[in-house]
């Protein structure tokens, strides 16, 4: 019942919903204060969302930021890699759409020597089926990519980060965490490493996929409305809000 909710409560808390929805609600009264109210309610989220210097300084202050390879221990017995970033086209299933960058990530430090295994997690993660596995699209990209079949473990029962968190510790409770790299995107690294602390498994957290930049004082960032704001703010309450509701339920 969890795992729907939150998904449900996602797509509440998306920026364009919330604006579209009180636009909608400012043409449903009668009475002019309460629709000019909600309008300009409104147009004033819309501004408020479509600013890429608030939206950017927002991202910037959530985002874990990344580690330089150099200040990486020499070697790292598993990479974990969380799951989140494929895109299965049905029109061509004989190929894997990546949408995120951390897989290139997990592989240049594989092929570096500085990680020997790469854990992948991560099965059903929307509430559509899909006819692939995560953990089993990502194989066949990292088999594309020239790491050996053998240095591939792979979990696909997961939905979730918290079930990833609790099915990668139980999978590697032989293993030390310190000797562990838990990669996921920079955004979605601070719930990911509470759920794996929680689970027992303390791994060293790897950022990638930053989706903010170094601050811009310009006019356009000021001023012109973005899209990408839009989205930048999508992805902080998808996260924020799925941090707390993690919380509350017990998983971080």
């Amino acid at each position: 019942m969890f795992y729907f909710l939150s998904k449900i409560l996602q797509f509440l808390t998306i920026p364009f919903v919330l604006i579209v929805g009180v636009l909608i609600a400012s043409t449903l009264f009668k009475k002019e204060r309460p629709k000019r109210i909600l309008f300009r309610l409104g147009l004033g989220l819309l501004l408020f969302f479509s600013n890429d210097f608030i939206a950017n300084e927002v991202m910037k202050a959530w985002e874990i930021a990344p580690v330089r390879f150099k200040d990486l221990e020499k070697h790292y017995s598993y990479g974990i890699v969380l799951s989140g970033f494929t895109r299965l086209h049905e029109d061509y299933d004989d190929r894997v759409f990546l949408g995120l960058d951390r897989i290139t990530h997990a592989v240049q430090l594989y092929k570096a020597g500085v990680i020997d295994t790469l854990l992948i997690s991560g099965g059903q993660g929307t509430l559509a089926k899909k006819r692939m596995l995560e953990a089993d699209q990502i194989e066949q990209v990292l088999l594309i990519m020239g790491v050996d079949k053998t240095r591939i473990r792979k979990e696909s029962k997961s939905r979730n980060t918290h079930e990833s968190a609790v099915a990668v510790a139980a999978l590697l409770q032989n293993v030390n965490p310190k000797q562990c790299l838990l990669i996921t995107s920079g955004n979605h690294l601070r719930r990911a490493k509470a759920c794996f602390d929680k689970a027992g498994f303390r791994a060293q957290p790897f950022a990638t996929d930053l989706i903010s930049h170094a601050t811009e004082y310009s006019f356009e960032k000021f001023v012109v409305p973005s899209t990408n704001a839009l989205w930048l703010w999508q992805v902080f309450f998808k996260e924020a809000i799925g941090f707390i509701a993690y919380k509350v339920m017990g998983y971080i």
